[in-house]
């Protein structure tokens, strides 16, 4: 099985920590729940800055500075 691409902007959360569990320190830092949240599999980065009023881009490029 060949590695997600990380920026499918419908890779799943489950996914990327799965992949990238050094992701979930990024998401723990800003005191959001998606590590280990039972939704983490339907929602995509996109959808966790939605619900806790993020920057996408900054966001995105943060996460990609730890997993690259």
């Amino acid at each position: 099985m060949s590695k997600p691409d990380f920026d499918d902007p419908d890779l799943p959360l489950a996914d990327l920590f799965a992949v990238w569990p050094e992701a979930a320190a990024m998401f723990l830092a800003r005191r959001m729940l998606c590590p280990g949240c039972p939704i983490a599999p339907f929602h995509a980065i996109t959808d966790a800055c939605l619900e806790y009023d993020l920057d996408e881009d900054a966001f995105r490029a943060a996460i990609a500075r730890d997993v690259r």
